[in-house]
């Protein structure tokens, strides 16, 4: 091939990964956002039942947060991998290998953490059948 074609290609292909990895962040950048604004929503009903008594859920609202932050650095992963495939500098390198083992271990520990809150979850809900079953429910006994 003529160096001006693979010239011509290069420049393409940079332009394309430049413009996709924009993309990519932005949309990393709002995943985090809107989960910042899902989490506060979450919150605010949070509070709302708070008022009549109940415990305030703060593994829920954390695992909520948590689980957009990790979506965003699934996109920000795609990011980093587009920037090393074009021009990789040992900088890039780092910051590629360092959001990959970030984002390994959030996601580990964060699915470590919803199996246990499902599970809570599931023994409270039995609970409250045994519960029911034994004593009937507050609108039989109403």
């Amino acid at each position: 091939m003529e160096p001006e074609l693979l010239q011509g290609w290069e420049h393409g292909l940079n332009w394309v990964v430049a413009w996709a990895k924009i993309i990519l962040e932005s949309i990393s950048v709002f995943c985090v956002i809107f989960g910042l604004v899902k989490t506060g929503q979450l919150i605010g009903q949070t509070r709302r039942r708070m008022r009549r008594g109940e415990e305030f859920p703060f593994n829920q609202v954390r695992l909520k947060f948590g689980l957009w932050l990790a979506i965003a650095l699934e996109f920000q992963l795609g990011a980093d991998v587009l920037a090393t495939t074009v021009t990789p500098s040992t900088e890039d390198l780092i910051r590629l290998a360092i959001i990959a083992i970030v984002r390994t271990f959030l996601n580990y520990f964060l699915g470590k953490e919803l199996e246990a809150e499902m599970e809570l979850d599931h023994r409270q809900q039995e609970h409250q059948a045994r519960m029911a079953a034994t004593y009937g429910s507050p609108a039989e006994n109403g």
